[in-house]
């Protein structure tokens, strides 16, 4: 079927491009560049060693010092372990089990710690991840199988345009607490559906709680698969799926760890079984003839290299006792969860690989690669699709692959497909409806109503919650720091700006109900910028738990009582860079609940009808202000 060879060369360009930018970042560049960039920690030093599933040994290593250097290290990933002392061949290669905060594990495929260890200093590198474009690619090619398959292809055949989704009249709707009618719309429409429903929820509308009350109704009764392209997605839902009483069973390393997320967790629920006892027994015994046969290493007579095997084959032996029952705990595990969660990628884990549901549900499916969400797909023969085609895209390498289809997601192909099969929630429960009007009108033809409880919520009274501050003709132009755009003076007034806001607000707030603040801006160099400004204000530091700097990426999902927004683009030839994608924008205003702020140069973006129209918007609300009347 061409629908999915074109899916798959897509895949390809991507790959070429992710491989390359890989290569063009650890090419001929010194193990401290690769550490700035996030690739590498070292030095690192380890705890300890226990033998592991199969003939795995797993290492626990620490990183002792350049801990503020953020990381691109996650569970799943294939890694290396290496030394300084030759890193080219002493080096072995594994994949990381655990990770959080500066500790890790990684499964080495080797009997014992090599004797390099013992030189020079160690690190631990992130290699390439074919793993996952192969389980792509491998995911794709079942699926174009399937589709020639009329019984079991049907879920496939829906997806891609051929056949029209199918409902069952429900004759007594699901009446369900704590969800308004729409939501209840939207749970009915899912339990209706054979093989296709898709929740759009755009910001604030209660798209986790609804999803979380569909997946419960259908839990009582079937195992659930639930995915989304995140770790952190896949946190929230786990926890929430938790707390509504469901028995959840996560797959994979969370980003988020909490005692009540912990306890969610394969590993954490395999250590606490009472079968694990005797596998631990076992371990430690094996550990102990592996120790024992560590002497004769350095001894070569035959009589010693005889012993030194036969220590390793009853070691290899007992761990093969011990896989066996890991297996059957894992099984256990697996089988009496009523959700299993997972990222899209991790619904191909070894312990969940081969297993079947009736219903998968794929969260923020808007910005998620559609080539990865073919892998949980075919797990089930119905889907729901939950997120907002709106908001932010996946993350693409290739902008040639990009512009020739990759980026446009499952959610919104099937939006445009199916229109019978979306419910779109749209009473929000976050944001003043004067920051709503705008985003509603652009984005959601101006469906989306405002509740009561945060319609008419100001940060204090009589204060404008849009305020937008054009800097038009006041010198601050941007600069180019590396691929990254930065506006210096942008910064140093927002922050003033900001100096002064808390000083108004401060009066009308404790400490311990002080607003919370989201800093944001498309460009890192600009979030670098200001995050050393707010470091060197003495007065923003007092109030430092409060404020959050960050890309508007970053904030995807998130919500602040206020939100100020350096756009930073200001030049004579209107070029505003992927700000041109109006979505990121989107999100960025919609973080806010009481107060947005958004600072750039109207000559700039307002060549482009979205922001000439916000501009115009905020004229129409009294919050257009020029940056003079700030600085006289």
């Amino acid at each position: 079927m061409d629908y999915f060879k074109k899916l798959v060369n897509l895949l390809k360009m991507e790959r070429e491009s992710d491989k390359e930018a890989y290569l063009k970042q650890t090419a001929n560049s010194s193990v401290t560049e690769r550490r700035a960039a996030g690739l590498v920690w070292y030095p690192i030093s380890i705890a300890g060693t226990e033998p592991s599933r199969g003939d795995y040994l797993t290492v626990s290593v620490e990183r002792p010092s350049h801990q503020e250097i953020s990381h691109q290290l996650r569970f799943g990933a294939q890694t290396v372990l290496f030394s300084n002392h030759n890193a080219q061949i002493d080096r072995v290669e594994g994949i990381i089990s655990y990770q959080y905060n500066n500790q890790l594990k990684i499964n080495i495929y080797t009997d014992e710690l090599p004797e390099w260890c013992k030189n020079g200093k160690l690190g631990i590198e992130l290699l390439f991840d074919d793993n996952t474009y192969n389980d792509m690619f491998a995911t794709l090619k079942t699926a174009d199988t399937l589709y020639k398959d009329s019984k079991e292809g049907n879920i496939v055949k829906v997806l891609t345009g051929i056949n029209a989704p199918s409902f069952n009249k429900i004759l007594t709707p699901q009446i369900i607490d704590g969800l308004n009618n729409i939501q209840q719309a939207a749970v009915n429409k899912i339990l209706s559906a054979n093989e296709l429903a898709i929740i759009h929820g755009p910001p604030g509308t209660g798209k986790t709680t609804t999803l979380v009350k569909a997946i419960g109704q259908i839990a009582v009764n079937e195992q659930v698969l639930v995915v989304a392209p995140s770790n952190a997605a896949v946190d929230l839902l786990s926890e929430k799926l938790s707390e509504e009483g469901l028995r959840v069973l996560r797959i994979g390393n969370p980003v988020r760890i909490s005692n009540s997320l912990t306890e969610l967790t394969l590993d954490y629920q395999t250590s606490v079984h009472p079968y694990m006892k005797e596998c631990k027994k076992l371990k430690k015994q094996a550990s102990e003839y592996k120790n024992l046969a560590h002497k004769y290493k350095r001894s070569f007579g035959k009589a010693e290299r005889d012993q030194r095997k036969a220590l390793f084959d009853e070691a290899h032996k007992i761990m093969k006792e011990v896989a066996k029952a890991e297996e059957f705990v894992v099984n256990d595990l697996v089988e009496k969860a009523q959700v299993i969660t997972a990222t899209l990628a991790g619904a191909n884990h070894y312990t969940i690989q081969n297993l079947k549901f009736n219903t998968v549900f794929i969260d923020e499916a808007g910005q998620a690669l559609e080539p990865a969400c073919w892998i949980p797909i075919l797990k089930a023969p119905k889907v729901v699709l939950a997120g907002d085609h709106c908001q932010l895209p996946p993350t693409i390498k290739s902008k040639e692959a990009g512009g020739l289809g990759l980026e446009n997601t499952l959610l919104q192909k099937c939006v445009l497909l199916y229109p019978e099969a979306v419910t779109m929630l749209n009473m929000q429960y976050r944001m003043n409806s004067v920051i709503m009007e705008y985003p509603s009108k652009i984005f959601y033809n101006s469906a989306l109503n405002a509740h009561n409880s945060v319609a008419n919520k100001l940060l204090f009274e009589g204060d404008s919650p849009l305020t937008f501050i054009d800097t038009a003709g006041s010198g601050y132009h941007e600069k180019l720091e590396g691929t990254s755009s930065t506006n210096p003076d942008e910064a140093v007034f927002l922050i003033n700006y900001l100096i002064k806001l808390v000083e108004k607000i401060k009066s009308s707030y404790s400490k311990l109900d002080f607003p919370s603040i989201a800093i944001i801006s498309p460009y890192r160099e600009q979030i670098r910028m200001l995050k050393e400004h707010l470091l060197n204000s003495t007065i923003l530091n007092e109030f430092e738990q409060y404020i959050g700097v960050n890309t508007i990426d970053s904030f995807q999902g998130q919500e602040r009582d206020l939100v100020l927004i350096s756009l930073v683009r200001s030049n004579a030839n209107g070029e505003i860079g992927f700000l041109a994608d109006i979505r990121r924008m989107n999100v960025a205003i919609t973080r806010a609940r009481k107060k947005v702020v958004l600072i750039g140069d109207s000559a700039t973006i307002g060549k482009l009808p979205f922001y000439e129209g916000l501009i115009n918007y905020a004229e129409s609300v009294e919050g257009y202000k020029s940056v003079w009347e700030f600085l006289e």
